[in-house]
């Protein structure tokens, strides 16, 4: 592995990492100790720069290449981006509306007994024989007002997961190899 750049990061199906290379676990490092390193990621992971510097950190994250191109959002080095899990909300969804399928409204009512065979006003009535009174009083109306209610609530609110399958495999970046030259 001594012909590999500095700097170069590879995946590693082991469980350390090979003499040369470390984790790409965002780690901090000695500028004095790993000069050549330094002079390649300075402190864009991390670091103050005057005595130390970080590592990449790839820990739960994917890499990405820096840049844009057509319809793709900038990419910097050493920006980090994206969650594991989201919640959706109602800003998420498109604009749609719920229609009521069928209402059944119940009007209060009073039953009474008449005392007068034509009772006059807005009063609905009926006759002990059953059928209506029909007159030349006025129909009866419904005075106005609204029936209202809900689709009822749904879900449990609970984010959800947004991660692609995976395998787990570590990342290391070579540490101790040819410096790169620039092209």
């Amino acid at each position: 592995m001594d012909d590999t750049y500095i700097g170069v990061i590879e995946m590693f199906g082991g469980n350390f990492a090979p003499r040369g290379w470390a984790f790409c676990n965002g780690q901090l490092l000695s500028i004095s100790q790993y000069q050549a390193l330094f002079s390649i990621l300075g402190t864009t992971y991390g670091g103050d720069g005057r005595t130390t510097f970080g590592l990449p950190d790839l820990r739960g994250r994917v890499p990405k290449h820096v840049g844009n191109g057509p319809g793709l959002q900038p990419v910097t080095l050493g920006e980090k981006a994206g969650r594991e899990t989201v919640a959706l909300t109602t800003g998420n969804l498109p604009a749609h509306s719920h229609d009521g399928s069928s209402l059944t409204a119940t009007l209060g009512c009073n039953e009474e007994d008449g005392d007068n065979d034509e009772p006059a006003g807005r009063n609905l009535g009926i006759a002990s024989s059953g059928t209506p009174y029909n007159s030349s009083a006025n129909d009866a109306s419904f005075g106005g007002g609204s029936v209202s209610g809900n689709t009822g609530l749904q879900g449990g609110n609970q984010p959800f997961d947004i991660q692609n399958p995976f395998l787990g495999m570590n990342y290391i970046i070579c540490m101790e190899g040819v410096y790169p030259p620039r092209s």
